[in-house]
Formats: C-alpha cells, sequence, structure tokens
C-alpha cells in the first residue's frame, strides 16, 4: 500500500517514536511530523516516563510470547540496551491457590519461554518453597502455589529507552520534524463519498486554532487517544499504582541482581532497585476515571462518557495498601518503609490486552498505533516496524488479526482487560475512591 507524502504522528511516546524511527527509514522521502503535547519528550506525564519496566517474553499468547523474544535479542545485543537501558535479572512469575486464570496463563507462559530460551533458562517452581529459594529475601505470600523463573527476562529504565529513541530520532530521522503542541481535536471531512481526515486543531491561549493539514493521521496518543476518537468498547484510560522507597546503599547492593517478582495472582510486581529505590507496582483492571466529552466524529453538542487520564493526583488510600500488602508479602523487610512518592500511570487498556494497530474503518486515512494495555514498552526495538509494516499492508496475518479494528464497538459498557495477567477489584473510580478517608486506611 503506497503511502501519502506528508504524514503526522501524534504523541511523542513509544509507539509514536518507534513509528517515526521505522517511517523515516523505510520512506526517506516523506515529510513526516511528530507532534508531542509536552514541551519535552519524554513527556513527563506519559505511560514510560518511569524508572523500570519489566521486559519478558513471558506470555500465554505464542504471538506475542515469540515478538518479545525477537524484541529482547534487540534489548541484549544492540545500542538499544546499552548504558542501563536493559538489564537481564531473570524474572519470578507466581500464582496462588485456587485462582485458575493466574495458573492457566503462568503455565502457558512458561511452557512459551521454556521453547524460546531453553531448560537451562527457564526453571518450574512447583511450590512455595521453590519459589522463596528462587529470589533472595523473598517471602512467598499470597498462599503461592507455585510459579517459574525465567533467567532471560529482564527489565529496562523506560525514561531513558524514551530518550536514546528520541536522541536516534534527531540524530537519524532527516526527514521528521519534531514540534510541540496539543491536539485539540481532529478535521473530520466528508465529501464524494469518502470520510476522511483533513488535519488537527491544537489547542491556543491565543483563542485561535492552530491547523496542521496533512494526508495521513496516525494516532499513537496512548491514554488520551479515546478523547479524539470514539473508542467505547475498545479502548479505555486505566489508571495503575505505583510507589516508591528508598533503600540504604547496602540494601542496593544486596537486591540489585534479584529477579523481578510478578504476581499473576495479585497484580504485584517489585523490579529490582536502581539508584536506591525501590519500585512497587500492580498490574490490575485499573480505575476509571469517567467525563462527559463532545462525541469526536459528531457535528452539534452531542457528548459520551469516556475515562480521561488524571494527571498529578496521589495514588488512593485502596492503593497505597495493595503496595503495602506486596511488601509485606513479598519483601517483609520493607513492609514499614514510607513511600517517598507515589503515581497513577495511565494505560490504555482493550477487552484482550491487544494493541490496536490499524486504519480507521470510516475514515481512510487515519490510523491508529495505540492500546498498549501496560506491556508496550517492552516492543519498542521492533515495534515501529510492526506498525509500518500495518500501514503498508505487509503486516503478519497473526498479528494482524490481533491488532484490527475490531467488530464490536462502541459499547456503552467500560473496557476491562480479560487476558489473564490483571488482578483486583473491577470497575473501581478514581475520584471515589481518591475521596475515601485516609483516616481509615492503616497508617502507611
Amino acid at each position: 500500500m503506497a503511502l501519502p507524502d506528508s504524514i503526522l504522528i501524534v504523541g511523542g511516546g513509544v509507539f509514536g517514536l518507534s513509528t517515526a524511527l521505522s517511517l523515516s527509514e523505510r520512506h526517506p522521502t516523506k515529510q513526516i511530523t511528530l507532534l508531542e503535547a509536552s514541551p519535552t519528550i519524554p513527556n513527563p506525564h506519559g505511560s514510560s516516563v518511569d524508572t523500570s519496566r519489566i521486559i519478558r517474553a513471558d506470555y500465554a499468547n505464542p504471538a506475542y510470547a515469540a515478538l518479545a523474544a525477537s524484541a529482547i535479542r534487540k534489548w541484549r545485543a544492540t545500542e538499544w540496551g546499552q548504558d542501563g537501558r536493559y538489564t537481564e535479572n531473570g524474572l519470578v512469575l507466581v500464582y496462588s491457590d485456587g485462582n485458575r486464570d493466574a495458573e492457566k496463563y503462568t503455565r502457558d507462559s512458561y511452557e512459551n519461554v521454556r521453547r524460546l530460551e531453553g531448560d537451562e533458562k527457564v526453571v518450574y517452581l512447583p511450590n512455595k518453597a521453590a519459589v522463596e529459594k528462587s529470589v533472595p529475601r523473598y517471602i512467598a505470600g499470597m498462599n503461592v502455589a507455585g510459579g517459574y523463573l525465567n533467567r532471560g527476562s529482564g527489565w529496562g529504565d523506560a525514561e531513558a529507552g524514551v530518550r536514546y529513541a528520541r536522541q536516534m530520532l534527531e540524530e537519524k530521522g532527516r526527514n521528521v520534524t519534531i514540534k510541540h503542541g496539543e491536539v485539540e481535536r481532529l478535521i473530520f471531512a466528508d465529501g464524494n463519498g469518502e470520510r476522511r481526515i483533513t488535519g488537527v486543531s491544537l489547542k491556543s491561549s491565543k483563542g485561535t486554532p492552530t491547523i496542521i493539514t496533512v494526508d495521513l493521521v496516525i494516532l499513537a496518543t496512548g491514554a488520551w487517544t479515546p478523547n479524539l476518537i470514539d473508542l467505547r468498547g475498545i479502548a479505555q484510560a486505566t489508571g495503575q499504582v505505583l510507589a516508591y522507597i528508598k533503600i540504604t546503599d547496602e540494601e542496593q547492593e544486596q537486591l540489585a541482581d534479584m529477579p523481578t517478582i510478578l504476581s499473576f495472582a495479585t497484580g504485584m510486581f517489585i523490579i529490582p532497585p536502581r539508584n536506591n529505590e525501590l519500585k512497587i507496582a500492580r498490574h490490575a483492571y485499573g480505575y476509571w476515571n469517567p467525563k462527559t466529552v463532545t462525541l469526536p466524529q459528531r457535528k452539534g453538542r452531542e457528548t459520551m462518557v469516556v475515562s480521561v487520564p488524571e494527571n498529578g493526583v496521589p495514588i488512593p488510600p485502596e492503593g497505597e495498601n495493595a503496595c503495602r500488602q506486596a511488601l509485606r508479602e513479598m519483601l517483609p523487610a520493607f513492609a514499614n518503609r514510607p513511600f517517598t512518592r507515589t503515581r497513577v500511570c495511565w494505560y490504555t487498556d482493550t477487552p484482550r490486552g491487544d494493541f490496536l494497530i490499524s486504519y480507521h474503518p470510516e475514515y481512510s486515512n487515519l490510523f491508529l498505533a495505540t492500546g498498549g494495555s501496560g506491556h508496550g514498552y517492552k516492543f519498542f526495538p521492533i515495534l515501529g516496524d510492526k506498525i509500518v509494516d500495518a500501514l503498508e499492508g505487509k503486516l503478519d496475518p497473526e498479528l494482524r488479526q490481533l491488532w484490527q479494528w475490531p467488530e464490536a464497538q462502541h459499547s456503552l459498557t467500560p473496557v476491562v482487560t480479560k487476558d489473564g495477567s490483571r488482578s483486583g477489584a473491577m470497575g473501581l473510580n478514581l475520584m471515589d475512591e481518591l475521596a475515601k478517608s485516609r483516616v481509615e486506611s492503616p497508617k502507611l
């Protein structure tokens, strides 16, 4: 499929940067603009601007396992993983008694990575004692029944990875212009029996909006995408909790090489510390933050209710308690250590955790590259090539089926990701949880 001459990529995160890198390499004569809402890249409110992200091929779906294994080879053997951007420390996945979904996901993941990495790197842990033995200072709570250790998994310095991608784009993307501006709305046009996007309108403090006119718009806007196009029933912004504690030099040395711990029973995970800071986080169903906004594709004032990211808020008491309990059950020596900072990180969730990398079915020159569902960062070195494959109509059939525009859409029911890796309560409202008195919560 031939691509037009002028292409606008909206969003300078993992999906946007990787797309711009691949497009500039494969289509050096195209005029490519990368538009980022933040004055800086990385965007301080982006989902991949954090101390660490798990880099694993541990998936129950063989397609994602194989794709992640391909990305890990790049993290290991190319500049992508250098200068501390990738650390291969191993990963311990555990499940608890009675949680059949978590056990199935764990066992399926084990079989997939064992085939990819081999028996020397992937070791099954048949019981709680074996799990505890695999991680120094780890106490396996949560009625842990078993799991496995994959020595071939690791973690990445997410902010450093985004900075590196931006630097590569500035050095090598000769046909790419990076601009700052926040898209207020897409500009829709109907004519000659065809529905198209003619460009975007940017927010302006001066009253007169700036219009960017292009031939092709690629939305790589993450959790902000449902504000720009109707994705009800397809993708939704959900907030996830992160918390940090300070540790001593001695503790840093003791824990620096520990495997990452991920429980599919609770969604909690702990990544090895760096710079005397230990991260506790949760991969759960997340918080919903419903707001009424104008329906983008309609004229007039028709509205819809969507979940909207809320920047700069603390994590609710419910999230603090979950992180504190995770410390009690995983690394009890740190259970009473105060949190030095917390954050609500915004996922772009889809019903099965699959990415949405597809042309819009109604607008021929609108392409979406989003739906990261909390697991997109690990694919950074190869994701752009897959996105450009999809743009050109050359994407592998298996991935095309996973990432295509779904048949069911515009549902009024909030999206809940049910891929076997999530846990916790469903349907938590962020503002309701924030409004709950902290007096009722245990002292943290």
